[in-house]
């Protein structure tokens, strides 16, 4: 199930992924708030933070295949992935080559600054 998360900067679109997460999540959640995100603001600043139980392929698998569909509906401008799987913060390294803008993983841990630096373009502690 993906969620928003509450209390983000209002330019930044967040969302909290846990358990399964289906093809609804995100034709009925993520891809109108992104809309409406870069429809207001005209760039996306995105968050996506991953506390699910999928293995790690899976989530590898749908994680591409989610971020690619949303490529063409937005400008991207910052995006953060906040994970401690290893696997996930790698592709997302791997990732960031090929799209549009910035992406950036973060540990669980580093929530409250992945949140800053989506929003700010930069870090707390810079």
């Amino acid at each position: 199930m993906i969620t928003l998360i509450p209390d983000v900067p209002d330019n930044v679109a967040a969302f909290k992924a846990t358990g399964d997460i289906t093809k609804e999540d995100f034709e009925n959640l993520v891809i109108p708030t992104v809309e409406a995100k870069t429809n207001t603001f005209g760039e996306l600043n995105y968050l996506f933070y991953i506390d699910t139980d999928l293995d790690q392929f899976t989530l590898g698998a749908w994680f591409q295949d989610a971020l690619l569909g949303l490529k063409n509906l937005i400008n991207w401008n910052r995006a953060a992935i906040v994970t401690d799987k290893k696997s996930v913060q790698r592709f997302t390294d791997i990732f960031s080559v090929v799209m549009p803008g910035e992406f950036k993983s973060f540990p669980k841990e580093d929530l409250e600054n992945a949140l800053f630096w989506c929003a700010n373009g930069n870090e707390i502690n810079d």
